[in-house]
């Protein structure tokens, strides 16, 4: 599917605020409530608007800690990636799994209510996974969010 500028201006919209009405986007993109609707439509079912989650404010939930892990397998040949992948997904704190290319095999966001209870998470859930090798543990200490290159 190929994109056009109304496409990229409708997306960079929805990534700004996905609660916008049909009406709200059209007026903003000189469009009609009808082809708004129209291209969103389109849009999901090419996949280019894939999902619309709800985000939460992780501390005002409880969890004022997150960590970024850096997993390297101590086994690769014995513990198959997909069951790391499903162990490690099975952890309520565990955010994202990256599967990625260099110094670690792994990417983990986790989150914790704070460092004690990340020390857990890490000492009895993710320490005691069979294959896991060298962790590197980065605290997050503020984030900003980019919409991307759209």
């Amino acid at each position: 599917m190929t994109l056009d500028d109304i496409d990229r201006a409708l997306l960079r919209a929805l990534v700004a605020n996905a609660d916008q009405s049909t009406t709200q986007l059209g007026l903003k993109l000189g469009l009609s409530q009808p082809a708004t609707w129209r291209r969103i439509k389109r849009l999901r079912e090419a996949g280019v608007i894939a999902d619309r989650r709800l985000m939460l404010d992780a501390q005002k939930v409880g969890f004022g800690v997150t960590v970024f892990l850096g997993i390297k397998l101590a086994t690769k040949g014995r513990v198959s990636l997909e069951d790391f992948e499903r162990a490690v997904g099975a952890i309520p704190e565990v955010q994202t799994v990256d599967h990625v290319l260099g110094l670690y095999d792994y990417r983990l966001r986790v989150v914790a209510r704070d460092l004690a209870d990340f020390e857990r998470v890490l000492r009895r859930r993710i320490m005691t996974m069979p294959g896991v090798g060298d962790v590197e543990a980065n605290v997050l200490l503020s984030e900003e969010r980019r919409p991307g290159p759209i």
